[in-house]
């Protein structure tokens, strides 16, 4: 199956990306204390989007250690703080009458729950932070673990636990020709990965890949996370391209996009690497921590390759003796790892609130259920409790907990949005391009309204996600769901 998918094409030197999940600057609101959220209170929000936003960014494996070494998680997890709410948080406490000192922000981050485990994770003045002496000891028997991340302030206030997305224990990289069959090792179309090089197999040297002002680099602090596609062999370069599904095997011809500016390189093939050599005819599938090259289409023997924190392009040698390999420098050698992102947003729509803000729910998709006449939908995610309600817009909807990975409200009726402006046909919301839509005979245009969840302290949990009501066709009486 092909799918269409738009970039910002570009090699080395790109425009200047706006920040991921930006928002317009904007004074404090005026608090009116604890308790139900007001229909008042959730316009402000959908006007001034004022979240406070946690994102933790995590390689799918981790190699076990074993003995007394420490094998560090590599690329190491990172925890990115944005949106305006930690700003305007920071005025509210201060006007309060909190110390400067106070409002500072303190994070523990480790692989359990328990403050033993945890060690400190040092945050930058731009609010970003990478724990780089993480690791799984052998003594440790799970297959599988998720980071745990507690934040409080300096004045001792808790803000909450946030966990990372799973991750997979593995002994080492497998040295033998990947099966698909042994799935989760593999690497699919579509799916995020992050790439670094380690100069003689020297910590200290190790680079990531990344995009910084425009310009990809190789940076030594950072490491970006990249949706890696499947292209056909044939495929023009363009900024506009059609991608395929499946595994990616050494071979295939693929394109690096950067998951948070858009930024692309160049049609690559992805080959193998044994010991500084490129294996021109390998074909098996690609596998975590693998040793890999990226050959540039159409170029005479150039691979991506580093030097420093540049990223130039490096001309490969043929092996006289060989005529199936190449010769590359270490610079040109990256190790290819899945990566994963957990995404949290809030806004305190009431003011402050004594309870911490954890557990965060995550709403993954919405399903539609029900008849035109009453139209029940379903929200299925994680971390839902029974004092959580869903919200249309302004509109709060009658709820009902089933668990902690379900929830079901009642669609309102759209003639509830018809006179407030801050719903349209257009998203006023870039991230709520995903949802369900709705035929309804009674109106004559799309109509779409954010769906947002709202704890029962006025705390809005920011989905993501919209419901959009369509005109309904002449011929038809159903709705659909996508």
């Amino acid at each position: 199956m092909n799918t269409q998918i738009s970039s910002n094409f570009s090699y080395l030197n790109i425009n200047n990306p706006s920040p991921p999940n930006g928002n317009h600057q904007t004074e404090p609101s005026e608090t009116t204390g604890n308790g139900k959220l007001t229909k008042e209170a959730m316009r402000r929000y959908l006007k001034e989007r004022n979240d406070h936003t946690v994102i933790i960014f995590n390689a799918k494996v981790a190699q076990k250690s074993y003995g007394n070494e420490k094998r560090f998680f590599c690329p190491p997890p990172c925890v990115y703080l944005m949106g305006d709410g930690w700003k305007n948080k920071k005025n509210q406490m201060i006007k309060s009458g909190v110390s400067e000192e106070g409002t500072q922000i303190a994070t523990m981050i480790g692989i359990g729950n328990s403050e033993r485990e945890m060690q400190p994770l040092l945050l930058d003045s731009k609010f970003f932070g990478a724990a780089k002496t993480l690791f799984i000891s052998d003594s440790d028997k799970r297959k599988h673990f998720s980071l745990s991340l507690k934040m409080f302030y300096a004045n001792s206030k808790e803000i909450g636990i946030f966990n990372s997305k799973k991750i997979k224990v593995i002994s080492k990289p497998s040295k033998k020709k990947q099966s698909i069959k042994n799935s989760d090792l593999c690497i699919a179309s579509g799916t995020k990965i992050a790439l670094f090089n380690r100069l003689r197999s020297q910590t200290i040297s190790t680079r990531y890949l990344f995009v910084d002002n425009g310009n990809f680099i190789a940076s030594g602090q950072q490491w970006g996370s990249f949706i890696i596609y499947l292209l056909d062999e044939n495929a023009p370069e363009s900024e506009d391209f059609s991608v395929r599904d499946g595994f990616i095997h050494y071979g295939s011809t693929i394109k690096l996009v950067c998951s948070i500016t858009g930024m692309a390189l160049p049609r690559l093939v992805i080959r193998k690497v044994d010991k500084s050599q490129v294996l021109l005819d390998a074909d098996d599938p690609v596998s975590q921590l693998h040793k890999c090259c990226f050959f540039i289409k159409e170029s005479n023997r150039m691979y991506l390759c580093l030097s420093q924190e540049k990223i130039i392009q490096f001309q490969s040698t043929v092996c006289p003796k060989e005529p199936n390999r190449e010769m590359i420098n270490d610079g040109a050698c990256w190790t290819i790892i899945s990566s994963d992102k957990a995404e949290y947003s809030w806004c305190e729509g009431m003011g402050p609130v004594e309870e911490p803000i954890s557990p965060v729910p995550v709403v993954n998709y919405l399903r539609l259920n029900g008849n035109t006449e009453i139209a029940m939908l379903e929200l299925v995610g994680e971390n839902f409790t029974p004092n959580l309600r869903v919200w249309f817009g302004d509109i709060e909807a009658e709820t009902a907990y089933r668990c902690s990975t379900s929830l079901v409200c009642t669609v309102p009726d759209v003639s509830l949005f018809k006179s407030n402006s801050i719903f349209s046909t257009s998203s006023q919301n870039s991230n709520t391009n995903n949802g369900c839509s709705i035929s309804n005979k009674n109106i004559f245009q799309p109509t779409q309204v954010p769906v947002n969840l709202v704890r029962h302290d006025g705390i809005i949990f920011n989905t993501g996600l919209s419901f959009t009501y369509t005109p309904e066709p002449p011929s038809t009486d159903t709705y659909s769901a996508h």
